[in-house]
Order: C-alpha cells, then structure tokens, then sequence
C-alpha cells in the first residue's frame, strides 16, 4: 500500500530571501518529506535558509557559481543532481528541470518514463497532466512583482496545491 507523501516544489527563487524564508517556514509546518528546487536559485547564499529541510535541486539557467552552489548544498546535508534529476519517490518516477529548453521538458512530459515533471523557468504556475505525466511548474518564488508561488504534491493521490507567499 503506498502511503500520502507530500513533496515541497519550489522554482526560480532569484535571490528572494524572504520569500525562501516563507517557503522554508510552509514546508516546515506542512511537515514536507522531500523538497524539490526546479533551479534559479542564482546565488550561492541562498541556499543555507533550506538548511534542515530534505532538498534536492537542480541548476537553473541564472545559476550564477555552480561550484559554491555545490558547495553550500553539501554543507547543509542537501544533495545538488547537476542540471536534471531523476528520482524514484513512493513509488513514482519524478524528473526535474529547471525546464530552459521547452523542447526538452516536453519531451520529459510526453515520453512515458515518468509519474511527475517537475520544471520552473517560465514564472507561471501550472499543472496539467500530459498523456499519464503529471507536469507541475510551481511558478516562481520571487514573485517578480506578481504572484510568487510554491506547491505541494501528494504523491498518493497526485493532488497539487499552489501556496501563495
């Protein structure tokens, strides 16, 4: 029987301190089992807030110092998959991308090999499913002067909540 596992998705946070914070404090409370950061983190200080948190991420095209960026992931205990992840979570095969080439974040979503794509790049949220893949943006953490958004997924029921931060 496979259990409700929630997975924090967070995309494009450009350097917003406060609204990692706020993402950081939502999955806290939520009890979140596995973060998941589509990339655009930009800079390596922004990533010891998610120290404590089980984050894996992936670079996005904004990305500034790849090697401090690794280097701060290890030193918080998170794991960096390079530029694309795969993983196997509860049962369900999941690939991130921080999604800079649509060309290849569609070909993720339409080639059958995963439950869930997880991607960022574009700012706007989104979940669709596309043939038996669920395809999740959880928009941008920055806001940009718009809405700035996390998601959680239930990887039992394949239910995404947007959470405004």
């Amino acid at each position: 029987m496979i259990k409700t596992m929630l997975i924090g998705l967070i995309s494009d946070s450009h350097d917003h301190v406060r609204n990692i914070g706020k993402a950081v404090t939502i999955f806290g409370e939520r009890n979140i089992e596995l973060v998941l950061h589509a990339g655009d983190f930009c800079s390596p200080f922004t990533i010891p807030p998610f120290q404590g948190l089980p984050l894996k991420g992936v670079f996005g095209n904004n990305d500034g110092d790849h090697y401090l960026i690794l280097q701060k992931f290890n030193e918080i205990g998170a794991t960096h998959l390079g530029g694309f992840g795969e993983l196997v979570v509860n049962n369900k095969t999941i690939a991130l991308y921080h999604g800079t080439d649509v060309p290849i974040t569609e070909a993720l979503e339409r080639c059958g090999k995963y439950d869930v794509v997880v991607s960022g790049h574009t700012h706007e949220k989104g979940v669709e499913f596309v043939d038996n893949t669920l395809a999740v943006n959880p928009g941008t953490a920055h806001g940009f002067d718009e809405e700035a958004t996390i998601a959680l997924l239930d990887t039992k029921t394949m239910d995404v909540q947007f959470i405004n931060l």
